[in-house]
């Protein structure tokens, strides 16, 4: 049986503390991550499912319709809601019309509260039609949001309840779920058993799941709208005024709602997803639905997220919280999920830091934001104790070398953004001195620079290695590697995307002229295509055109193909500078690259842009569809980089 083609297409809804609501357009459930109720209880992570998803009927005199579809093993679809769907649309929040059988219009909506843990379900009759009852069975777990869940014989699916109120606790330890409904409950425990998430089989993941449902909801639709909210408890208490009726708490979350969704673009109200709770202050989300919060991408996509999209208060507390958590001169690339120590293996997250610290410090300088004189003291003492730790050498072999390069890596680490590694096969090790981390610690270094002279031999000694040592002239264009595996004088002559970041992306450009003009033209002509630049060429060795199969295979294509859409930030940058920035130029780049992007936007994670893509045509979106830097760099082009100066 096929369906309608927007099952590929998702919805989202941050609540943003970690948690969140997604799904599909078609309705089904194609993830173990698309679920009503997902909470993060240590914010922002230690995510929790906690309801899964619903069936639901809408009866009328001619009969029961279903406004719901569910996928069970081998691939049977029942019920078969989705082709009930007339019109989707996701502003200002997610919002079916569904046309029964009979000719009825209803109309579903959910949304999430900001910094709630809680989600709002609203169905209504939206045209003058016969009576109608909505009936609904959830479908719960409570369980880690990695995981899958069986039937078992200790879940409790009794609930307490108090008039509207029912409060589910299904296990041990697992934080309560709060129902707040206007409607008829009836008790009626069951198991649905042998759900099949298509996106997890297509990744060779474990990929069905069991659900306890303990009852049913009945609405009278002809009554009026009907309200079901959904909450979990946080620290021991409900997001929801113990006293407060499904109605009336609906209508406040509304009210608030669309007030604060006011954006002046739709990247703009995309960025607002990924800026979350961390602790007492605050951090970004690498993408929806498995990444948490990771050093190198928040960095990167804070420049768009949250300064081309105008959250300087947002940015200032994300990179005070980081300037804490230096430690012999790196920054953490990851926080587990779960109570493990920060991760330290990237070489240029750090460096991002410097970039994305100066680039704040110069926008809250234009934007009169001024900075408490402690937060100012604990940023620059981050970047001093970067580049110094840097210089004196710290981790993994990293260290500033005679020749005033960085060189860095060890065997089975993984240091750059291309970090993929499949058990103890590191797939693009990239030992050595890698071309991009060449270019962020020439720009921390100058940008150290503007406050010390401390600085100053090490970039000249680097910046007249970095011409000599890194043109390829056989391909007119830049090594990915030099010295690599701590070889001197071996090079990488792989045609990869990182050397744009030598001409565009960084406020320092480390080429001009001729060498800029063809490292910008080998990558417009070999690596771009219209969803980002693809991280290995066509024909080079290894090369992988489609990012698929189980874990292995993906991890293997990761960075031998893909096409990476956070890279069109900086070669679209570096492709305007080569044109002297005119406004001609930033015309055309924005009607032949940003444009095709923007596109995406209707696509795969609906208002967002998704982490990668196949490399070869027609280049499906793969990966995480709500991806922050994504996200960040299409910002920070539309808002910056391709911002004209009005006359």
């Amino acid at each position: 049986m096929s369906l309608p083609a927007d099952e590929t297409q998702e919805w989202l809804e941050a609540d943003g503390r970690g948690g969140f609501a997604s799904g599909t357009v078609a309705g089904l459930r194609t993830r173990r991550y698309h679920a009503l109720l997902l909470a993060a209880t240590s914010p922002p992570t230690g995510r929790m499912v906690l309801v899964n998803g619903f069936d639901a009927w809408v009866e009328t005199p001619d009969g029961q319709h279903a406004i719901t579809s569910q996928r069970y093993t081998p691939g049977t679809i029942y019920p078969d809601g989705a082709w009930q769907v007339e019109s989707f649309s996701a502003d200002p929040w997610p919002r079916w019309h569904f046309r029964l059988a009979d000719g009825c219009a209803v109309e579903q909506q959910i949304f999430i509260p900001a910094g709630t843990a809680a989600v709002a379900l609203s169905w209504r009759v939206v045209e003058p039609g016969p009576p109608a009852r909505l009936r609904l069975r959830p479908f719960l777990s409570g369980r880690d949001y990695h995981t899958l869940h069986r039937e078992n014989a200790a879940f409790q699916h009794a609930p307490e309840v108090d008039g509207e109120r029912l409060v589910w606790r299904p296990y041990p330890g697992v934080p309560a779920t709060l129902s707040l409904a206007n409607a008829t409950y009836a008790p009626d425990p069951t198991w649905y058993r042998n759900f099949l998430y298509k996106e997890e089989q297509a990744r060779g993941l474990d990929c069905t799941e069991d659900l306890a449902s303990p009852g049913t909801l009945t609405w009278d639709l002809s009554a009026g709208e009907a309200i079901w909210i959904l909450a979990a408890d946080s620290a021991g208490a409900f997001p929801v005024d113990p006293a407060a009726h499904a109605v009336s708490t609906i209508a406040a979350w509304r009210a608030a709602e669309r007030a604060r969704r006011v954006h002046p673009t739709r990247l703009h109200r995309a960025a607002a997803a990924y800026v979350v709770q961390r602790r007492d202050g605050r951090t970004i989300i690498a993408g929806y639905p498995w990444f948490t919060d990771w050093g190198r991408d928040t960095f990167i996509a804070l420049r768009g997220l949250c300064l081309a999209g105008e959250r300087l208060t947002d940015a200032r507390r994300i990179l005070v919280a980081w300037a804490d958590t230096v430690s012999e001169g790196m920054l953490p690339n990851r926080f587990p999920d779960q109570g493990e120590a920060p991760e330290f293996n990237s070489v240029d997250a750090s460096l991002w830091y410097i970039v994305a610290v100066y680039e704040f410090l110069a926008a809250a300088g234009a934007a009169g934001l001024a900075l408490p004189a402690a937060e100012a003291r604990a940023l620059r003492a981050a970047v001093d104790a970067i580049l110094t730790g840097y210089t004196a050498g710290t981790r993994y072999g990293i260290r500033a070398d005679a020749d005033g390069l960085l060189r860095a890596g060890e065997a089975g680490v993984q240091l750059t953004w291309m970090d993929a590694k499949v058990g103890d096969w590191v797939v693009t090790p990239r030992i050595g001195k890698p071309v991009e981390v060449q270019a962020l610690w020439l720009n921390a270094l100058w940008i150290g620079g503007q406050t010390s002279e401390r600085w100053a031999d090490l970039l000249a000694r680097g910046r007249a290695a970095f011409a000599e040592r890194f043109w390829n002239a056989a391909r007119r264009c830049l090594f990915d590697v030099v010295d690599c595996d701590h070889v001197a004088g071996t090079t990488d002559p792989s045609l990869r995307p990182n050397q744009v970041l030598a001409v565009g992306g960084l406020p320092l450009a480390l080429l001009d002229g001729e060498r800029a003009w063809q490292v910008v033209d080998a990558a417009e002509q070999h690596l771009w295509t219209p969803l980002g630049l693809r991280s290995l060429a066509p024909g080079e060795t290894g090369y992988t055109p489609h990012y698929r199969g189980d874990a292995r295979a993906r991890d293997g294509g990761y960075h031998q193909g893909t096409a990476w859409p956070w890279l069109l930030g900086p070669f679209v940058e570096a492709w305007v500078r080569v044109r002297d920035g005119t406004p001609a130029a930033k015309r055309a780049a924005r009607h032949r690259f940003l444009a095709p992007l923007l596109a995406h936007l209707d696509q795969a994670g609906i208002g967002h842009i998704s982490e990668i893509a196949d490399g070869d045509p027609p280049h499906t979106p793969r990966g995480c569809p709500f991806q922050a830097w994504s996200v960040g760099e299409a910002l920070r082009l539309d808002r910056v980089v391709l911002a004209e100066e009005e006359a």
